[in-house]
C-alpha cells in the first residue's frame, strides 16, 4: 500500500534529507507554501481525496475548515514541538492522530541562546557598525559576574543550565515543575516568581505557549526586574506583551533584548490573536517596528532550533512517528 502523503512549510534545507532516504512505501508532495484557508483552496481535488498524512510546521493553521477539505485524512504531524495551530476538536471529531516532535534542537537553541546573549552584553549589535561608538559605551560585562534566570527548565532550558554552568553563572530557575536533578548538577536554585525576577540579570525563555501564559511578561514583570537587565525570548511572542518590552527597553530599564520568533502576521489565516486579530497585530508590529529602532535590540525570524543536525532530527523522528503510527499503531502523539 501507498501512503499518499502532503508536506507543506518545506524548505530547501530540507530537501537533502529526502534525497539520500527513500521511503518506498510513501508518495510524497511537497509544497513550500503553509497550509491554511487561502492555500488549501489551490489544492487539487486528487490532493485533498487522496491524502492521508500532511507534515507541516508552525506557520501552517490546521483548523478546521482546513481539515475538512482533506476527505481522506489519518494523521496530522507537525515537524515541531508545539501543535496549537492544529485545531483539536476537528482532529478529534474526525478520528485524525496528531502527532508532534518532542524535545528537538535542544542543544541548538541553548547555544543559540547564549549566541545572544554573548551579543547583547558585549555590546556587538552596535560595536560592528561603521558607527563606533566610545570605548565606555562598548564596554561589556563578563558572564561569570551575572545571575541568569531561566524560565522554562524543561530540555532546552536543561541544556542552557549546562552552557551557563560552564561560563560560571549563578542561575535561577522559574517552573511549575522543578527538576531536582538541575539542582543538584549545575547548583540552579528555583526562586518564586517576584524574586526570581528580582534577582535575575539576564531572563531568557524556554516554555510552550499553553493559553494560560498569555503575555506573562508585561509591565508589572518588567517593572519588578532588575535595573540594566537584560531579555531573551527565543520560545514565542505570545508570552510577551511588545508594548511593555518596548517601553521597558525606551526607558533604559532593560538594557538589552534578544528575540527570536516569527514577526506578527497582520490578521492573515496565521495569525493567533484571538479577539480583533488585525488590530491586535498591528499595534504588535508597530512596537516591534520601533524595538528595532533601539540600541541593543536583537530580533531573529525563529531560527534558533535551525541548525543542520536539528532539522535533520525532526525530519527523521517524523518519519519514525508516521510509520510507527501506521504500520503498529503506536501513536505517540499529543491527540
Amino acid at each position: 500500500m501507498t501512503i499518499d502523503m502532503v508536506f507543506f512549510d518545506f524548505r530547501d534545507e530540507e530537501k537533502e534529507f529526502f534525497l539520500r532516504n527513500k521511503f518506498p512505501n510513501f508518495n510524497f508532495t511537497f509544497y513550500k507554501e503553509s497550509l491554511n484557508l487561502e492555500t488549501v483552496k489551490n489544492l487539487s481535488e486528487e490532493i485533498k481525496c487522496n491524502t492521508t498524512v500532511i507534515s507541516v510546521f508552525t506557520d501552517s493553521v490546521v483548523c478546521e475548515d482546513v481539515i475538512k477539505e482533506f476527505k481522506n485524512l489519518r494523521i496530522i504531524s507537525t515537524r515541531s514541538t508545539y501543535y496549537d495551530h492544529i485545531s483539536k476538536k476537528a482532529a478529534i471529531d474526525r478520528n485524525i492522530a496528531v502527532l508532534n516532535v518532542p524535545n528537538y534542537g535542544e542543544k541548538s537553541v541553548a547555544q543559540f541562546t547564549f549566541g545572544l546573549m554573548l551579543a547583547l552584553i558585549r555590546n556587538l549589535t552596535f560595536s560592528i557598525d561603521e558607527k563606533f561608538l566610545s570605548e565606555t559605551e562598548l564596554t561589556g560585562r563578563d558572564l561569570s559576574t551575572l545571575s541568569l534566570g531561566i524560565v522554562g527548565t524543561g530540555a532546552v532550558g536543561a541544556a542552557v543550565c549546562k552552557i551557563a554552568e560552564f561560563f560560571g553563572m549563578k542561575i535561577y530557575g522559574y517552573d511549575i515543575k522543578p527538576k531536582q536533578e538541575l539542582v543538584k548538577k549545575y547548583g540552579l536554585e528555583y526562586l518564586q516568581w517576584e524574586d526570581f525576577l528580582k534577582k535575575s540579570d539576564i531572563i531568557t525563555l524556554h516554555l510552550p505557549y499553553t493559553g494560560d501564559n498569555f503575555k506573562m511578561f508585561s509591565k508589572s514583570e518588567f517593572d519588578l526586574m532588575k535595573e540594566d537587565a537584560y531579555f531573551i525570548n527565543t520560545s514565542s511572542s505570545r508570552l510577551v506583551d511588545t508594548e511593555a518590552l518596548y517601553n521597558a527597553v525606551k526607558s533604559g530599564k532593560v538594557r538589552g533584548t534578544a528575540l527570536d520568533f516569527t514577526i506578527c502576521k497582520l490578521g492573515s489565516p496565521e495569525c493567533y490573536m484571538p479577539q480583533n486579530p488585525s488590530e491586535i497585530c498591528k499595534e504588535e508590529n508597530k512596537f516591534l517596528t520601533l524595538l528595532k529602532s533601539e540600541k541593543n535590540v536583537i530580533i531573529t525570524p525563529h531560527i534558533a532550533y535551525n541548525t543542520k543536525e536539528a532539522v535533520e532530527f525532526i525530519l527523521q523522528r517524523t518519519m519514525d512517528n508516521i510509520k510507527n503510527a501506521i504500520q503498529c499503531g503506536n501513536v505517540y502523539g499529543v491527540y
